[in-house]
């Protein structure tokens, strides 16, 4: 969709001018008239750059065809385009070989897997619960319930604040120490876990495990911004969101089993094993992804490559040399309140995070649902419940692919349809797909459980809900993204901390909700607030971006 009256990128007016002052040397202008100057050197350049992608959010030139027209002959040639010269390359690659942007594909390949194998710990730590809710329930006697009340509730709750928390030493210090130690502290508290004596004990140390360990679900889209430039960033972004998205069923599926055979801990002791695992590739193969666009020398202390550099950043001592140019603690505790209440964003997470807390919640209270006897459930035991979950492994990867794709293909629309010019709202076309695959999904899901349908229709209900999910959650983070280049941390910790907290009332009503009125109304009801956010938001965010992300600008 498109609103006539939005904004439009003048041809051939974009004027430099410059002034004093750290990053606010450069400033983007629109007055009509071609360049009133030109940058003076490469640094002159490459600043105007950086600030005109800044200024410009949501909306940049990404065909070089156009690029002329918009900033000059002369400035459009000193452009870097992609190998392929078809896109221009935002944000622009600095002329030093320690930019991530300039790193080859295999080093960028390596930190994207390695962070998104640190997305899956949180939320598949905090989901082994799931797998032995009824052994931890028979052993600290208490009911399955009240376990997934007091610590799966919890643990969500956590994972949504820990992000907060975590984005602000990041501005501080850097990716890498602040995800070095987090993930150390996660492990600690995991082992915790493991060892639990009683029930407050495990609930105590997962909901731990769930506000450190979660610095890796807000860094990761650091790091995919770091390294891949606007026109490649959404297909990143669906791979290192699977991370996250898959990892709520996969320690129901891959531990049911084991729960069903050995005891519980046992579960518990393989997460801590994958978190050490993590630990390892972290510190020994993970590297520094922030660089410093605003300074003339983003590495004045010490030199990348060297072993000392190496040991210094892991363990946050070039971090603290740095933190002295960058953002205050005043600033950085005060970032996310400034674009939290941005209309376009309050949307997308509202809208966001109702559709990942119902599923969230689905998943928490599925094995309970489908232990219940005739008529409330199916009477499931351990293996059977595990088996479940296969489906759902199926149906991310399916949605990752399929959202990967379709975000591709969105763009090149965008692009050509608009001379030249990418708009962020076209990431938001997703979402329409993604809703209708999410109604279908939860009514199947809520049938079969009230109707007693045979299991391939729950399967087949759960499937589609998770496919909504994976791409919904892709497209959300690609928009949110765009229409906010300067603040990529607060957004996707704020993004964090909405579906968290959509999850995490979901225990304690959904399981007595489904019992008392049925699951049909159940899920149906929750289906229907996510219709309705839906058609409340997106087709408003579509029509009204530009002129939102112009009204409502962040500095």
């Amino acid at each position: 969709m498109s609103d006539d009256s939005r904004p439009s990128l003048a041809k051939g007016s974009i004027s430099l001018e410059k002034h004093t002052g750290g990053s606010d040397a450069y400033e983007v202008t629109k007055d009509g008239q071609s360049p009133a100057c030109t940058p003076r050197d490469e640094s002159d350049v490459y600043q105007f750059f950086v600030s005109y992608q800044e200024s410009h959010a949501g909306r940049l030139v990404l065909d070089p065809g156009f690029a002329s027209a918009e900033f000059g002959e002369d400035i459009a040639k000193q452009l870097k385009l992609s190998p392929d010269k078809s896109k221009i390359l935002w944000p622009q690659p600095a002329d030093d070989s320690h930019d991530p942007q300039n790193w080859s594909k295999a080093r960028k390949t390596l930190q994207l897997t390695i962070a998104t194998l640190a997305a899956v710990v949180p939320d598949f730590d905090s989901s082994i619960g799931i797998a032995a809710v009824f052994a931890m329930a028979r052993d600290f006697h208490t009911t399955p319930n009240h376990v997934n009340q007091l610590g799966q509730s919890w643990a969500i709750f956590a994972i949504g604040w820990g992000g907060i928390f975590a984005v602000m030493l990041i501005r501080r210090y850097g990716r890498l120490p602040v995800l070095f130690w987090s993930q150390l502290l996660a492990l600690g508290f995991m082992i915790g876990v493991t060892f639990a004596p009683n029930l407050n004990v495990s609930a105590a140390m997962r909901t731990l495990v769930g506000f450190f360990g979660t610095c890796a679900q807000v860094s990761g889209l650091y790091v995919v911004t770091d390294m891949y430039p606007v026109h490649l960033q959404a297909r990143k972004l669906s791979i290192w969101t699977m991370g996250f998205v898959i990892s709520p069923v996969l320690a129901p599926f891959l531990l049911g089993f084991l729960v069903a055979r050995a005891n519980w801990r046992w579960a518990y002791g393989i997460g801590t094993i994958y978190n050490a695992i993590v630990m390892l590739l972290i510190a020994f193969s993970s590297e520094e992804t922030m660089y410093d666009r605003h300074l003339k020398e983003p590495h004045p202390y010490t030199t990348p490559g060297t072993a000392r550099y190496r040991i210094e950043t892991l363990l946050g001592l070039t971090g603290y040399r740095m933190a002295r140019f960058r953002p205050s603690w005043k600033a950085v505790a005060l970032a996310p309140l400034r674009v939290f209440w941005r209309p376009h964003l309050l949307a997308a997470l509202w809208f966001e995070g109702a559709m990942f807390g119902f599923q969230i919640g689905f998943h928490v209270t599925n094995s309970v649902v489908l232990a219940n006897p005739p008529p409330n459930g199916y009477g499931y035991g351990q293996i059977q419940i595990a088996a479940t979950y296969a489906s759902s492994l199926g149906a991310v990867l399916i949605g990752e692919v399929v959202g990967r794709y379709l975000n591709d293909w969105l763009l090149e629309v965008t692009v050509r349809r608009n001379k030249g010019v990418f708009e962020a709202e076209c990431r938001l076309w997703a979402c329409y797909p993604s809703v209708a695959l999410f109604v279908c999904g939860s009514v199947l899901q809520g049938a079969a459980f009230q109707l007693h349908l045979h299991i391939a229709v729950l399967v087949v209900g759960w499937v589609l809900a998770q496919m909504a999910v994976m791409m919904n959650t892709s497209a959300i983070y690609a928009y949110c993204n765009d229409c906010f280049p300067k603040y990529q941390g607060e957004i996707s910790a704020l993004i964090n901390l909405a579906r968290s907290l959509g999850g995490f009332g979901v225990a304690y009503f959904q399981v007595n909700w489904v019992t008392r009125h049925g699951a049909l109304q159940a899920f149906g009801t929750e289906a229907g607030i996510v219709a309705g956010l839906f058609l409340l938001m997106v087709p408003v965010l579509q029509i009204k971006g530009s002129y939102l992300q112009s009204r409502f600008a962040v500095n």
